[in-house]
């Protein structure tokens, strides 16, 4: 089953187990997010990456242009380990994760928790590569990359329980667009994918294409 199938049938699964209320509120939502222009002006295919440091879950300071040094990043950006969706990419990123560095690559994550919480993903799903905290949303931002959830949605992340604010520190209910972005040796973009429909990722085996491509 690929990447894509997984997470169709999870948005099935999690819209069929909801009130009728609460289905069309967040149709209504998504469909804003939709028709917004939201990511508009994220970064792409042949676009120099922004550099960047930011701290890994243990605290110590990584930076995008020293870790270039070793080889291509898959950069991946992130809502957040309590996203249903990002676990399914987080298995699906783990999985590839060997073939990555047989090609010469590592495999970077980047999300708005804080150290803390970014360990506790860390923990939970065994990660294996870098999971960095981009407090504020700051590098997100300038990639273009970051979306407000509305506020007519807020209470219902609290009540699936995803306290966004206590995970990643402010009260600012803002998150990075899901996005991945191929990034070779000179800093540069070679492929990306960047979809504001949340419940969407790029498929592994694009990934991999995109790597030997390089």
């Amino acid at each position: 089953m690929t990447l894509r199938q997984q997470t169709q049938q999870l948005t099935e699964q999690f819209i069929s187990s909801q009130a009728e209320q609460t289905q069309q509120d967040i149709m209504e939502s998504f469909e804003q997010l939709m028709s917004s222009d939201t990511a508009q002006n994220a970064l792409k295919i042949g676009d120099d990456a922004i550099d960047f440091t930011l701290p890994n879950a243990a605290g110590e300071q990584k930076k995008l242009s020293n870790m270039l040094q070793q080889g291509p990043i898959v950069l991946s950006f992130y809502r957040g380990g309590w996203c249903p969706y990002c676990n399914l990419q987080f298995k699906a990123l783990n999985d590839i994760l060997p073939e990555i560095k047989q090609l010469g690559a590592n495999l970077i994550g980047v999300s708005p928790e804080t150290p803390d919480s970014s360990m506790s993903t860390v923990e939970k799903h065994q990660l294996q590569f870098e999971v960095l905290s981009d407090i504020g949303n700051n590098i997100a931002d300038k990639y273009g990359l970051v979306m407000t959830v509305i506020e007519k949605m807020r209470p219902y992340y609290l009540q699936w329980g995803f306290d966004i604010p206590a995970l990643n520190g402010d009260d600012s209910y803002q998150l990075p667009v899901p996005a991945t972005y191929i990034i070779d040796r000179n800093q540069k973009i070679t492929e990306c994918y960047v979809n504001k429909n949340y419940t969407e990722r790029m498929e592994p085996s694009d990934i991999i294409s995109a790597l030997k491509n390089l």
